[in-house]
């Protein structure tokens, strides 16, 4: 076994959980289940694998950041309700 029975209560413990006798038995036996399966997975020759990033193919879709002539200010600033000088005055957030 892996973890021992004091481990599991630690960490119930540290987690402020209580369990009864039967569920830290039953931690105990599946938490020892899964390090057991992990041990098989270290036993696979993974030299000639490629990490992955991201269990799934994914794309950008986000288009090019490409750089294009922007608004003219003078049209801009004739729509705007308000405007001081070259800027366009909008009401005070707090």
């Amino acid at each position: 076994m892996k973890i021992s029975k004091e481990e599991v209560l630690h960490v119930a413990k540290l987690a402020r959980l209580s369990f009864s006798e039967k569920e830290i038995g039953l931690f105990t036996h599946q938490l020892n289940q899964i390090l057991i399966y992990m041990e098989k997975l270290n036993e696979v020759d993974t030299s000639k694998i490629e990490p992955t990033y991201h269990a799934l193919e994914i794309t950008n879709v986000f288009r090019e950041d490409d750089i294009k002539p922007s608004l003219d200010k003078e049209k801009v600033l004739s729509n705007a309700p308000k405007k001081d000088r070259d800027m366009i005055v909008v009401p005070r957030v707090i």
